[in-house]
């Protein structure tokens, strides 16, 4: 649904399927732990750096490209892609937060 061409715009896929907004809030508190050990590992390992501005930057060579897994894996790595990479092509957090129906 999210990432189904990588084509596609997620502001569009939000306004597509509004039921991505329902439990978000709640769905997105819960996966904070595992965000935040996600991000100080990939920070300890050295793959990932806090430019001046606050954006995250990959380290090259440090990070693997390529998707494998499993099939669901391979689907959450599809649409973290996606939905990082339409992040930073929006670059506007009050966009973002006000698309899914947050109040920043």
């Amino acid at each position: 649904m999210i990432a189904a061409s990588s084509r596609s715009y997620l502001l569009k896929v939000a306004e597509k399927y509004p039921q991505v907004q329902v439990g978000l809030a709640a769905r997105v508190t819960a996966m904070l732990p595992y965000s935040f050990e996600g991000f100080g590992l990939l920070m300890e390992r050295g793959c990932i750096s806090v430019e001046d501005d606050g954006r995250l930057q990959t380290v090259p060579d440090k990070v693997r490209k390529s998707v494998t897994g499993t099939d669901e894996t391979i689907s959450c790595q599809r649409v973290a892609r996606f939905v990082g990479r339409q992040f930073a092509r929006i670059g506007d957090r009050v966009t973002v937060y006000t698309t899914f129906g947050i109040r920043p």
